[in-house]
């Protein structure tokens, strides 16, 4: 029973809310009364979520050493030494098996953009990941790769305007992330990641802020685009932007004010700002394009 307990812990099952990005085609595309669409985006998310936990678990046998150097990341099962990394390697093996047939059963176009998600997180947790700037692309790159299987890969065109919201939203919350890592390791940063040593809070700062106007601008431009309006019947859909306002800045105030950022997943639901502030949004979207 321990052992099921910490393979599941290993499959860091909170981090499955990021395959939200998935469903994104399935709303903004009014395909969500298409039982069959809804099902294979479904399925789609559910093999992210596998792959994903896959490559968590890979990422946690290379970083193992590194883990047991980090103030909470030591409490994983393998820098705890509650699992063996022939147990875990197996099991990620598994799960990746599942995601590919389940990814393979949805959609050809699907399984190709599931085995490149994979290629590249392999990539990044041997190499990638150590280069500066790259490594942030390349965790934006897999969100990217989320939204399009959740589109392109099962028949829905995909927004451009989406896109760019997408690629603004997780090159914000990367780089979010490299700060709040900063600030928590201090002294120990380059014995956690390596490419931290690269990275200032003050040139952090800088990209933040880039990254937040982007989202805000390239969210606002799709509520007033043409193609918007026509493919919802709504020109509406802009005062949903305040929403999205709030939430960057309260993000903003928990990375400087609260020692946040580290996980998003666990922002989201532990702080009620944001939490509301994404239902809202989400409940108030929903009603003005049904």
């Amino acid at each position: 029973m321990k052992t099921i307990l910490n393979l599941w812990r290993l499959m860091r099952p909170h981090q499955w809310l990021k395959n939200s990005f998935v469903f994104t085609g399935l709303l903004f595309g009014h395909a969500w009364h298409d039982g069959h669409l809804v099902l294979q985006v479904v399925l789609a998310a559910l093999a992210f979520s596998l792959m994903s936990s896959a490559v968590y678990i890979i990422n946690d046998m290379v970083d193992c050493g590194q883990d047991r150097l980090h103030p909470e990341k030591c409490l994983r099962p393998l820098a705890a030494n509650q699992l063996g990394m022939s147990t875990a390697g197996v099991f990620a093996a598994l799960l990746m098996l599942i995601a590919l047939l389940l990814a393979g059963w949805v959609a050809a176009m699907v399984l190709v953009i599931i085995v490149l998600y994979a290629l590249m997180n392999l990539s990044y947790s041997l190499r990638l990941k150590h280069v500066v700037i790259l490594d942030v692309f390349i965790i934006a790159a897999g969100f990217m790769l989320r939204i399009l299987a959740g589109t392109l890969g099962v028949g829905i065109p995909p927004s451009q305007w989406l896109l760019l919201c997408g690629l603004m939203v997780t090159l914000f919350l990367g780089f979010a992330k490299r700060r709040a890592e900063i600030i928590e390791l201090a002294e120990t940063k380059t014995a956690h990641r390596k490419v931290l040593a690269h990275y200032s809070p003050v040139l952090l700062d800088k990209m933040i802020g880039i990254t937040a106007s982007g989202v805000i601008m390239s969210y606002s431009l799709y509520t007033m685009s043409p193609d918007t309006v026509h493919t919802h019947g709504t020109s509406n859909l802009i005062y949903t932007v305040p929403f999205v306002m709030y939430g960057v800045f309260r993000y903003i105030y928990l990375l400087h004010q609260q020692h946040g950022g580290g996980d998003p997943s666990r922002d989201v639901v532990r702080d009620p700002h944001m939490l509301l502030a994404v239902l809202a949004w989400g409940a108030a979207t929903f009603w003005l394009i049904r």
